[in-house]
C-alpha cells in the first residue's frame, strides 16, 4: 500500500479522538511558534498537518498566510470542512512531502510527527530539499518526533527516532539549534508518548 492509501484508509475509518496523535489543543506548537516571532503578519506552512487543529488556533489569531501539506486528502477534507468558511483562506496541498510539491517562501516551516516517519535516507535528502527551497533566510523551523525512548513504530508504520542533536544533523549546517524540549504526549486513550519538539533558524 502505498503512503496516501494508508493515510486516506486510516483518516477514512476513524474519527479525529481515535487517532494517537490527536492533539485538543496544540500548545507546545503553539508556544515554539510563539518564540520564533509569530504574528498575523507571518506565512507559516504545516507540513502532515492532516486533521491538526493547529491550523484552527492560526486562524483564530488573525494569520492569512497559511498552507496545510498533507498526503492524505482525506485528511485536508476533514479539517476544511472543521473550519468551515475561513477554508479559502488556506492554502491546502494534497502531496507527499518527498515527492514533487512547491510553495511560495514561507517565515515558519512547521512539521509534528512527519519526519520521523522517514527512514531512508533518499526521503529525508527530499524533505530537507524542500525545506531549503520553501522557507525564507532566517526563517523558523520546528519539527516534533519520537524521542529516542519513543515508540518504534506508530499506525503500523515504522519511524526513526530522534535527539535534538541527531536531528540537527540530519537538517544540515544551514540549520542552527535554537532550543528543544521534551514532551509526554498523552493519547486519547491515556497512554504516554515520548516526543521530543526542536526549533531551528536557517542561517542566512
Amino acid at each position: 500500500m502505498n503512503p496516501q492509501d494508508h493515510w486516506n484508509r486510516i483518516y477514512r475509518s476513524k474519527g479525529e479522538r481515535d487517532l494517537s496523535w490527536f492533539e485538543e489543543l496544540p500548545s507546545v506548537s503553539i508556544e515554539l511558534l510563539e518564540a520564533a516571532g509569530l504574528s498575523e503578519d507571518t506565512c507559516v506552512v504545516d507540513v502532515g498537518g492532516g486533521e491538526s487543529r493547529l491550523v484552527d488556533a492560526l486562524l483564530a489569531r488573525g494569520l492569512d498566510c497559511l498552507a496545510v501539506l498533507d498526503v492524505s486528502g482525506e485528511a485536508l477534507d476533514h479539517a476544511r470542512a472543521r473550519v468551515g468558511f475561513q477554508a479559502h483562506t488556506v492554502m491546502w496541498l494534497e502531496a507527499d512531502v518527498t515527492a514533487r510539491w512547491d510553495l511560495k517562501p514561507m517565515d515558519i516551516w512547521h512539521d509534528r510527527a512527519v519526519f520521523h516517519f522517514l527512514i531512508g535516507s533518499g526521503d529525508r535528502a527530499r524533505y530537507v530539499a524542500h525545506l531549503r527551497e520553501t522557507l525564507k533566510p532566517a526563517g523558523s523551523v520546528i519539527i516534533a518526533t519520537f524521542a529516542m525512548d519513543g515508540p518504534a513504530t506508530c499506525s503500523g508504520l515504522p519511524v526513526a527516532r530522534y535527539s535534538p542533536e541527531t536531528l540537527a544533523v540530519e537538517l544540515g549546517e544551514a540549520f542552527q539549534l535554537v532550543e528543544s524540549r521534551p514532551w509526554r504526549h498523552v493519547t486519547p486513550w491515556a497512554t504516554s508518548q515520548s516526543f521530543q519538539y526542536s526549533r531551528f533558524r536557517r542561517v542566512a
